[in-house]
Order: C-alpha cells, then sequence, then structure tokens
C-alpha cells in the first residue's frame, strides 16, 4: 500500500511561484508513475501532470505547460511540482498521486494541499 502525503500549499500573488512536495512510502516506488492532479471549487479534478520512470517521459495539460514543472526524486521517494507565473485559475487543492505505469488508472491519491492565488 502507497502513502502520499503533500505539503507546500499556500497563497500567493497572481505571477508568483510555489512548490509542491509529494513523499511516497509504502512501495517501491521507482515502478509508479507519478501524477498531480487538482480540483477547484465546483469543477471536477483535472490532470496537471505525470512522470514516468521507466519511459521517462513527462506530461502536462496544456493550461500548465511552461508554467509548471514535474521532478521525481527517486532516491528520497518524492516528487515535486515547481509552479511558476501563477495565476487566480491556477487555485485549487492540489493533489498527488501514482499508478503502476502498466495501468491507466491511478491508484493512490494523498489527502491534498489546498494553493491559493491573488489576483
Amino acid at each position: 500500500q502507497v502513502q502520499l502525503v503533500e505539503s507546500g500549499g499556500g497563497l500567493v500573488q497572481a505571477g508568483g511561484s510555489l512548490r509542491l512536495s509529494c513523499a511516497a512510502s509504502g512501495g517501491t516506488f521507482r515502478r509508479y508513475v507519478m501524477g498531480w492532479f487538482r480540483q477547484a471549487p465546483g469543477k471536477e479534478r483535472e490532470f496537471v501532470a505525470e512522470k514516468t520512470w521507466i519511459s521517462g517521459v513527462t506530461y502536462y495539460a496544456d493550461s500548465v505547460k511552461g508554467r509548471f514543472t514535474i521532478s521525481r526524486d527517486n532516491a528520497k521517494n518524492t516528487v515535486s511540482l515547481q509552479m511558476n507565473s501563477l495565476k487566480p485559475e491556477d487555485t485549487a487543492v492540489y493533489y498527488c498521486a501514482a499508478r503502476d505505469e502498466a495501468t491507466a488508472n491511478y491508484d493512490y491519491w494523498g489527502q491534498g494541499t489546498q494553493v491559493t492565488v491573488s489576483s
């Protein structure tokens, strides 16, 4: 069973930056695709970014390309999301998630961390 704990959320002005981190435990971290999702009030949860291990490929939602960067440290079992040029529409609860690279569905989720971007 994989446990994921996010940290690093907070309040920032538009144009600012935040870095989210996710610590994983209880599994073989390097086996998993690690991803970030977000859910704004009244909206469905949406994909933000993911990074594979085996193929080393990174994917981003169009809305965050060029502004957000996902990275992972397999030695420390952590994945991070560097968010630059933040916009008010980036305000959401951000979730760290993990899935086996052989499957499409994310099976493990963190509790979420709030990111609020003021205009």
